[in-house]
């Protein structure tokens, strides 16, 4: 596996390292611990003299095997696994910040990243600065001498604004700052963050690449420095890891990650041309549609629109509430990324418990709604939405 491969060869090779066993599929060890050959092995284990496994809070074969194989798919250095999306978020914070320190981050992200930067990391002495996510320059005029992390969603959640990777880099760079990326929407199938500058890519694994809504998980890949020195430490200790069987899961979620991607943003185009034509609907956010204000960018930086397609239904939470009412094929549901779609009204869901003024910063109005395309059949899915759209 040193030879280079494509992305479709990684997605279901890398990582993997067959036990005298010879399987074929990728081995689940459910294991709390593993035994050593000695108290010297043992020692030199603990102590990171000798490489190996210890014990699987912080050491699994099968979570090391989703380890690399993303990391592989991301372009990344190296990754560490995590109990979910937000505890990535929340490792990467605690392992590279400290009290007096500042965070910079898109606006427009999701409600409990809000609530993680506002609340928690508040009362540990970090402060955080929020900024329009499509806008270099208010990024750049909102870091301080104490800045250490920019962080932002792109496409985001749930209005899919475009932000420009490449630039914000060149931002944090000046700043001496990590630049952090949450690639939950597009993952590697379609954006890879690190090819355009970003220290670190953090993901939801709960979402798309388990791809059927069965597991929990995060991850965060990126440079070996950040990773290991940093996060990897912090993991150990404090514990928010990744379990094995869900790793498992994830790994041959992986599998079909870019079939999957494909077809699901294949789908979400077409859903999204439609309801744009649709007389009950005020505006449609794809970044795949010309209409989107970041469309240019969104085609430059990534290779498909996503699969994630929100809209503004004319009259409000009311009429919002009616459609999502009516359906009775998609899934009501916050989740996002399976095979079966999903409608939620982000305004009393995921951003629920944001403050109304976080949500109107955020463009979260009360006749938003945001549907996550599966792979059920175009027809079916417009004709579940039309009953309460009329």
């Amino acid at each position: 596996m040193n030879d280079p491969m494509d992305f479709d060869t990684l997605a279901v090779r890398a990582g993997q390292q067959r036990s005298p066993f010879g399987e074929h599929s990728e081995a689940l060890y459910l294991t709390s611990s593993f035994v050593f050959a000695s108290a010297a092995q043992a020692a030199a284990r603990f102590s990171g003299e000798e490489t190996g496994f210890v014990y699987s809070r912080f050491s699994n074969p099968t979570v090391a095997a989703f380890q690399d194989r993303l990391a592989a798919l991301e372009g990344g250095e190296a990754c560490v696994a995590t109990a979910s999306g937000m505890s990535a978020i929340l490792a990467t914070a605690m392992a590279l910040m400290k009290s007096g320190e500042h965070v910079v981050s898109s606006s427009s992200i999701f409600g409990a990243t809000v609530q993680l930067f506002t609340s928690v990391l508040a009362k540990f002495g970090i402060e955080t600065t929020f900024v329009d996510g499509t806008d270099p320059e208010a990024w750049r005029a909102a870091v301080r001498p104490t800045t250490r992390l920019l962080f932002l969603e792109t496409p985001s959640n749930p209005l899919t604004e475009v932000a420009d990777i490449a630039a914000l880099a060149a931002v944090a760079r000046d700043a001496g700052a990590v630049l952090a990326v949450d690639n939950c929407f597009c993952t590697p199938a379609l954006q890879q963050p690190i090819a355009l500058g970003a220290d670190l890519v953090i993901h939801s694994a709960t979402k798309y690449l388990d791809g059927q809504g069965r597991v929990i998980g995060g991850a965060v890949v990126g440079r070996r420095d950040l990773v290991m020195d940093a996060i990897f430490p912090f993991l150990r200790t404090a514990g928010p890891s990744l379990s094995p069987f869900n790793a498992w899961v994830i790994l041959k979620g992986l599998e079909t990650l870019k079939i999957r991607m494909e077809a699901q943003s294949e789908r979400a185009l077409a859903l999204a041309r439609w309801l744009e034509s649709h007389s009950a609907i005020e505006r449609v956010y794809y970044p795949g549609l010309p209409s989107h204000p970041q469309h240019a960018l969104a085609m430059r930086q990534q290779r498909a629109g996503g699969a994630i397609v929100s809209f503004d239904v004319k009259g409000g939470r009311e009429a919002a509430w009616r459609v999502v009412d009516a359906t009775r094929m998609i899934s009501i549901t916050a989740n996002l990324g399976d095979t079966k779609s999903t409608i939620t009204h982000p305004a009393t869901t995921t951003h629920g418990r944001i403050s109304a003024d976080a949500r109107a910063r955020a463009g979260i109005g009360e006749g938003l709604l945001r549907v996550a395309v599966g792979l059920e059949s175009l027809g079916d899915l417009e004709a579940d939405l039309k009953r309460g759209l009329g």
